[in-house]
């Protein structure tokens, strides 16, 4: 793919994300903290009668949900629309097609890192973080988290550009998903014979290895790291190997 000769292009695309996403917003970047802020505020005063007795620092909790959940769930929905939105300069010049949804997973990726300014903000306020050293292995859950979401992103992209209405059928997905993904409820309250279902969404594992190094400060085991890792990287094989023999194609549809 020759990545290094185009990176100053995938920099510059999520420059761009960046400053059109926050252009002629009077708080700017500042907003990249506050979003999760208030989303954190909104869910704990909705739920917090219902499970903060069974969660402590329910406020913490709620966060770092949603620190792994809108990683995964912006960087993909950005993706989508990616290569079609390019179109007009994808058909003038040269450039490798799976750079603009990897784009889009970077500048989530970005967002992502003012985010956990927030989650600092909040466990200073709560108490609801343990620091330890185990901290420093936050990134960790992270990459695992993007590595399976750039994986989707190239298979969603592809398949956006022979399929438009695929964007309207994900989003539709996404919402289910998120049910599916324990951000603001405990697992013990879920059925064991549902509990299956949960444990077979890849984010409840990344999810789980973010809250245990953020709240608990327990050092993620060798089971967990191979979970995820196997999660992430073989989603993103295959999502290059798709977006591989679907790009050629791509000229005829966008």
């Amino acid at each position: 793919m020759n990545f290094s000769k185009y990176r100053y292009l995938l920099k510059q695309l999520v420059i761009n994300d960046i400053k059109i996403k926050y252009r002629r917003s009077i708080l700017g970047v500042i907003w990249s903290v506050l979003q999760p802020l208030m989303m954190m505020i909104v869910l704990t005063m909705v739920f917090a009668s219902l499970f903060k007795s069974n969660i402590p620092h329910f406020a913490v909790y709620v966060l770092t949900g949603r620190i792994i959940w809108d990683l995964f769930s912006s960087g993909t929905i950005m993706a989508m629309d990616s290569v079609v939105s390019n179109a007009s300069l994808i058909k003038k010049v040269y450039i490798p097609k799976y750079i603009f949804p990897l784009s889009k997973c970077f500048s989530s990726l970005v967002n992502t890192a003012f985010a956990l300014i927030a989650l600092v903000i909040v466990a200073i306020v709560s108490g609801g973080v343990k620091f330890t050293p185990n901290l420093f292995l936050i990134p960790i859950p992270l990459l695992y988290t993007f590595l399976f979401g750039v994986g989707l992103s190239f298979i969603l992209s592809a398949y956006t550009v022979f399929f438009r209405d695929l964007k309207y059928l994900y989003e539709v997905l996404l919402t289910a998903w998120m049910y599916f993904t324990p951000q603001f409820f405990p697992m013990s309250i879920i059925p064991n014979n549902l509990k299956i279902v949960f444990e077979l969404n890849p984010l409840y594992y990344t999810l789980q290895m973010f809250r245990d190094v953020v709240m608990y400060g327990v050092t993620p085991t060798l089971q967990q790291h191979l979970i995820c890792a196997s999660i992430g990287i073989v989603t993103l094989i295959i999502g290059l190997l798709v977006f591989r023999r679907k790009q050629d194609d791509f000229i005829l549809y966008i």
